[in-house]
């Protein structure tokens, strides 16, 4: 049985469909601000302005801005725009959730069967602005031959397996 997050109902809100967490008042949820600032990511991985974006979607640049910082929460139909106006998958929003907006979600019955291990990462290289600078440096190579030996090059540097 999966246990549920309590939600509490404000008496205002009863009959409005409008529920509260228990959060502080004010406070965005820490997954709204993890979805928030993938759109971010992506967004200036992509050299896309705020502005570009909304007009995609028919938004301001300041409803943009909201949804970045998760002051709104990104709706499921407005994400399934943006993963396709933003080239990626509805689940990259998602990835590398932090430890704090998972808190107070039900965990899943695999939850630790990973053979991976996690913990030892401190931050998510890829909300770094180095990282960002050369994803966007990598793909202004107009030479896909030169991108390659580029590539490849990283890759032996890391001491990767040669991928086939």
């Amino acid at each position: 049985m999966i246990k549920l997050p309590r939600i509490f109902y404000s008496p205002a809100g009863i009959g409005r469909g409008r529920r509260q967490s228990n959060l502080p008042p004010g406070t965005s949820h820490p997954v709204d601000v993890h979805v928030g600032s993938r759109v971010r990511l992506r967004r200036t991985m992509l050299g896309m302005s705020q502005e570009k974006l909304g007009d995609a979607v028919g938004l301001t640049f300041q409803q943009i801005q909201k949804y970045e910082r998760g002051a709104n929460r990104i709706g499921s139909s407005r994400l399934y725009q943006f993963s396709h106006i933003l080239g990626v998958p509805v689940a990259f929003f998602f990835g590398d959730m932090p430890s704090e907006a998972l808190e107070n979600t039900p965990k899943p019955a695999i939850a630790g069967m990973s053979d991976n291990d996690q913990a030892g990462l401190d931050q998510d290289p890829m909300s770094c602005q180095e990282t960002l600078e050369l994803v966007r440096g990598y793909y202004r190579i107009q030479d896909p031959k030169v991108r390659k030996k580029l590539y490849e090059l990283l890759r032996s540097m890391a001491n990767l397996p040669d991928d086939e």
